[in-house]
């Protein structure tokens, strides 16, 4: 039995950022979030691209904290 854990990497689309603090936020509480090992999020592109463990944390739970911090609304890139 393989114990290693699956990892993806998705991008989502963030609406509402206007400085580099607003990135850094964004990634301080995605990698907070129980299977997210890393988020890089540009605020110039308007991108959080992040890497997870999808058994563990869903699309739908990365857009729900990104938008519990304010202003932000996000959406995922379809690959």
């Amino acid at each position: 039995m393989n114990s290693t854990p699956t990892t993806a990497t998705m991008t989502f689309q963030v609406e509402g950022m206007h400085c580099g603090s607003c990135g850094l936020l964004i990634d301080d509480t995605l990698e907070d979030l129980p299977g997210v090992s890393a988020s890089t999020t540009s605020v110039r592109t308007g991108r959080t691209t992040i890497t997870l463990d999808p058994a563990r944390v869903t699309p739908e739970q990365v857009i729900t904290a990104i938008g519990e911090l304010g202003d932000y609304a996000a959406r995922r890139e379809q690959p």
